[in-house]
């Protein structure tokens, strides 16, 4: 499977973006091909190498109904967090690389949990703060909604 210009994809680290163009870029002096992803939001633009895309872990972006069964899950993920800082980190950390939208919703659940209870440290804040920009940005394409209806679905849905 490879992308076609104009695909809805989603980077594990980034979020969703549509591929904007595939270009060709001399990088450690060797030519390669990247696909160009946009993402609408922040108007950032990602680099994807085309002949590893795949371990990155790039995919397509989820349907409706997958976007839908999502957030309706979200109240009730689980959530068991270590008291261990880095630990913990460590753990959300590899929930964001692995691109599983559940696991993105239990690393922003855990996180807003335990921001209720006591404030998080800036890494753990930053960390929130990429968790609900990934998964608000791929619901967004996946549902041709706006990013601020699904920014208000997913407050409603964690209160």
């Amino acid at each position: 499977m490879s992308f076609q210009v104009g695909d809805k994809i989603v980077h594990p680290m980034y979020g969703a973006g549509i591929l904007d163009s595939i270009v060709q870029r001399k990088a450690g002096g060797v030519m390669r091909n990247y696909f160009i992803m946009k993402l609408p939001k922040h108007s950032m633009i990602v680099m994807i190498p085309t002949d590893n895309w795949e371990e990155i872990g790039v995919r397509p972006v989820v349907d409706q109904a997958q976007a839908d069964s999502i957030m309706a899950s979200i109240p009730d993920i689980e959530v068991e967090m270590t008291p261990n800082w880095n630990q913990r980190y460590r753990e959300n950390l590899e929930r964001l690389k692995s691109g599983d939208l559940l696991k993105v919703a239990q690393v922003i659940k855990g996180l807003t949990l335990r921001d209720a209870k006591r404030s998080l440290s800036s890494g753990e804040r930053k960390m929130l703060h990429s968790a609900r920009q990934i998964l608000i940005s791929e619901i967004v394409l996946s549902k041709s909604v706006s990013y601020e209806s699904v920014e208000a679905e997913l407050n409603a849905v964690l209160a």
